[in-house]
Order: C-alpha cells, then structure tokens, then sequence
C-alpha cells in the first residue's frame, strides 16, 4: 500500500521500514485518470525488495525498503508490478555464473540482456499514463502489461516502476496469466531468439546435405527455465522437421525433463551431465547420446568448463551460441581453438519486440507450454531463496506483490 514518506527512509535487514503513523496516509488516485491530479511522488512511498547473493559475511540475503513513488513520465506510463521473476544479485564475477540469475554487464549499449539482471521479469497493471499519451494509445490504465527489457529498465522489485515510453510496454491476451507472462520479457524471449539464431544454421546445413537420411544434430545446453524455454521453442519450430533435426538437451539435473520427454513423445534425447566424472567420460556419454559430433550447442549455462566440453562435442566447421554478457571474453579465450577446428562461438542478443509478441501469442494460445512455476507472496522473499539454495523450489519461482487479476 502506499504511504507518505517520513522524513528519511530506513533500511532494516528482511524487514520493511514503517514510517512514522502520523505521517502515513493511503494515496489515491481519480477513477480513470491519466495521472493522478496533484499527486507529489517524493512524498508517497512504495515497497521495494533487494535481493543479493548468499555470502559468508551475512546471513542476510532479502532487503526491504520504502522508496518513493516513481513519477509518470510525460510520454509513458506507471506500472503496478503483479509478478516478478525470483533471481539473486552475485556478487562475484559474473564469468562463473551458472543461470539467469547473476547479474552482468550488457556487451552492446541499447539492449541490456536482462535475463541476468535481478527483478527484470515483470508483469503488471497500468497504474497510470502520461499526459503526453494519446487517448487512443495501445495501452489504456488497468491494461495487464508486460515490458520490453530496454537500456535502463527499472528494478522490477517494486510495487511500481515508471516506464519512459509506451512503446515498451505489450499488452497482454486474456488467455495468458501474470506469473506465466513475467517468465517471456527475458529468458524467454533470449531462449526464443537463440533458436531462431539455431534455425538460420539448421536450413543453411539442410541446404547443404546431399542424402535427406542425414540429420541436423542441436546440443541444448542448461538447467532450469532457460533451458526448458529453449527445449519447447526448438521442438515447435523443428518438431515438423524431426526426420531432419536431432535435438539433444544435456543437463545437471532432471528439473522435469523425463515429465517433458514424455509430453512429446520422446522427441529429444536427455544426457546427464554428472560434474563429478572426469570431462573425458562426460564427453563420451555426450557424443553417445547425441550419436556423434553435434552440428550446433545453444549453450546457456556459459562457463569455460561448460563451453570447452560444449566445443568437444562440436563437429568441425560446428557454432556454439552463447549468451552476449561474456561473449568478447569467451570468444577471445577460445579464438584459437576454434580457428584450428573451424568452428565458431556467436553470442545470442535478446530478442526483439515482434519476437516478444509472437512468443507471448504463441503461449496465450497454447501452442507452447510454459515450464513450471512456484507463487510466492512477496514477503516470503527471504524464504524463498533459503529454498532456491536447497534446490526446494518446483521450477521458476515468482514473486507477487498484489492480487491476481
């Protein structure tokens, strides 16, 4: 709920900072207004969580505060955040990151891959619209919206967050509910994106092989939604391929994948990734399920251990994608072996608005399915990573601040 500020907010570890009783009152806002008339957004807060990377210096890992309530941009809008994906800020190099859950630094200004930023996977509900914003816009107050991941999107842990310009924003179809949509604007749309970079190579090969017995072979790379995104992306646009395209995912863990498998009649083959056998076994074990040396790895887990054995598996004149946050330092380290077996490392930009509009159609009319997702209330923040560190969590965990709708 939103409050008026006492004179200096406060932050205490796990909990939210209440301000002084005599200085709160419940802002309100004008039926069908464009911007709330007279409103002083440095005098009215909202709830934030921070949540930062588990150290050995604290136990603490979930911040609560009471920030001020972002203005209305003239030419966009303010959004009440519903949903919002569960991830941690590291705290280390961002190299060793081993999800989507680490945070990093974008290579190219413009699009920042916010699959690796915290609190990016956001869906709401138009609080309200600059007064700039036509009448007849695309979006109108009480829309459900999800946003386009763009250079300097706000922290989406918030009860709100401002949005410069609507163009940002993609309204939701009714069939598609809020902690399903905060799962596309970033994993999914970079996994989406990742296999149309796949499928370009796939037809260039197919133009290519002299007998129609030969098959494209992908290696899928990863743990956890990404991953899963990817799986289900690649067997809807090579499922009718499938006598051509041999799709392969290559895991630490099950997370699903058995359950997966059988939903689609065992299009793809799984290989267990076991971290504590030698790289030479894990390597065997790899090429014996993918029967052979691979022609493409959309590899999502991008450490140097993982893109080296990522390489092992590669056939000669093979591409690896990976994701853009480390891609100069990857590319670099792997320069010379590549150029020696004439393979290629490419990164993986996130997607554009039309392919978030086709994926968010695609999931809305149930052509794919999401992966599996945890709700938790927003207060549960500190729990919920307690449990994500446990491995306690059913599939993506989400976080929701106000009532479904």
């Amino acid at each position: 709920m939103s409050q008026e500020a006492s004179p200096s907010p406060v932050l205490i570890r796990g909990e939210m900072v209440k301000a002084p009783e005599a200085s709160r009152s419940i802002m309100k806002a004008s039926p069908g207004a464009r911007v709330v008339p007279g409103e002083n957004h440095h005098r009215v807060l909202c709830k934030q969580v921070s949540i930062e990377s588990p150290s050995k210096a604290t136990k603490e890992t979930v911040f609560t505060f009471e920030v001020p309530m972002p203005p209305v941009p003239e030419s966009g809008a303010r959004i009440k955040v519903v949903c919002a994906g569960v991830c941690y800020r590291r705290r280390d190099s961002t190299l060793r990151r081993d999800s989507s859950c680490d945070s990093a630094t974008a290579r190219n200004r413009g699009i920042r891959d916010a699959s690796l930023f915290p609190g990016y996977e956001v869906a709401g509900i138009v609080d309200a619209l600059g007064e700039n914003v036509q009448e007849d816009g695309e979006v109108e107050i009480g829309d459900r919206v999800i946003v386009y991941p763009y250079d300097g999107i706000p922290h989406g842990y918030a009860e709100y967050i401002s949005i410069p310009e609507t163009q940002y924003l993609l309204k939701l179809p009714v069939g598609i509910p809020l902690p399903v949509a905060s799962m596309l604007p970033t994993g999914a749309l970079w996994a989406m994106n990742a296999v149309f970079d796949a499928k370009k190579h796939v037809d260039s090969l197919h133009a290519e092989i002299e007998h129609e017995r030969d098959k494209v072979k992908v290696l899928v790379v990863g743990t956890g939604g990404l991953a899963l995104w990817a799986l289900r992306l690649a067997i809807f646009y090579f499922g009718h391929e499938h006598e051509k395209v041999q799709v392969t995912v290559a895991t630490l863990k099950d997370e699903g994948l058995a359950d997966v498998a059988a939903d689609y009649a065992n299009q793809f083959n799984v290989v267990h990734w076991d971290e504590e056998l030698h790289e030479k076994a894990l390597i065997e074990r790899t090429l014996d399920a993918c029967k052979g040396p691979v022609d493409i790895v959309i590899n999502f887990g991008t450490t140097t251990r993982s893109l080296l054995r990522s390489l092992q598996c590669l056939t000669r004149g093979g591409i690896v994608f990976i994701g853009s946050d480390a891609s100069d330092f990857l590319i670099k380290k792997f320069q010379r072996q590549c150029e020696d077996s004439r393979q290629k490392i490419e990164a993986v930009e996130m997607g554009t608005y039309e392919q978030l509009q086709q994926l968010v159609n695609l999931v809305a009319n149930k052509e794919i399915e999401p992966p599996p997702y945890t709700l938790f209330p927003a207060e549960k923040a500190q729990e919920v990573i307690r449990k994500m560190l446990r491995s306690e969590v059913n599939g993506r965990a989400i976080l929701q601040f106000t009532d479904l709708v």
